[in-house]
């Protein structure tokens, strides 16, 4: 084989890795750029929809931030109170004593001869009946939790700074009002029909003040709100 032939074939095969090289560079150029468009694409796509999410359910959004902020804030502030509260003055704390007393008023103004005393044993309040321990009230029993979950939600759904105001002031007074009458119910159904406690006690009393708060909401939704569009 000539010098000439062999210059040729190693020039040739030279030619051919330089050629493959290339050609394979510009696979692996056109394959980066090919991803990176696919990824700014799904990026783009998901930044926009995001985006529409956000202005088609933003006051849905502001709701819920909302209602969890200042349910978080007035929960905190209440625990705060209840471990401030040692129980020297008021036994357990205020207001679970001052809906016991209220109840045991209620009681013997509708011809119970009741009683109220301090738990030997726990942070409640017995309700005594003509001598016959009837009932407890417990923290859980002042409506406070509840009267917390009622205003975060009429806070959230706000309206006029007045009407606002006013409703959650007027509901916190229907809610306590309401509970005091299902506390003196509770007790005259405990003490004249014990056997009955599981479903007067965990079903249908629950019920019936969840559902008072419930008809609040609908109320301020339907009649007082700026943010009817919410429930739209």
């Amino acid at each position: 084989m000539s010098c000439v032939t062999i210059v040729f074939i190693l020039g040739f095969n030279i030619s051919k890795v330089i050629v493959l090289k290339t050609f394979g560079k510009s696979i692996l150029k056109s394959s980066i750029l090919k991803y990176c468009f696919y990824k700014f694409n799904i990026e783009h796509n998901a930044h926009c929809f995001l985006k529409t999410l956000l202005v088609k359910y933003k006051l849905v959004i502001r709701f819920i931030i909302t209602f969890l902020s200042v349910y978080a804030v007035l929960t905190i502030g209440y625990y705060l109170y209840l471990s401030l509260s040692d129980g020297s003055k008021f036994y357990p704390d205020y207001f679970t004593n001052l809906v016991a007393r209220q109840t045991n008023t209620l009681l013997n103004g509708v011809g119970y001869d009741a009683n109220v005393i301090p738990h030997a044993i726990e942070s409640s309040m017995k309700i005594i009946i003509n001598g016959k321990f009837v009932a407890r009230v417990i923290e859980g029993c002042n409506a406070i939790s509840v009267i917390i979950l009622f205003l975060s939600f009429i806070i959230a759904f706000a309206g006029k700074f007045k009407s606002t105001l006013f409703y959650c002031f007027a509901g916190s007074i229907i809610i306590y009002a309401f509970n005091l009458i299902r506390i003196l119910i509770l007790s005259v159904g405990l003490y004249h029909y014990p056997w009955r406690r599981e479903i007067l006690h965990t079903v249908i009393f629950p019920m019936l003040i969840y559902g008072t708060v419930f008809l609040l909401w609908m109320v301020w939704v339907n009649r007082f709100s700026k943010n009817k569009n919410i429930s739209e």
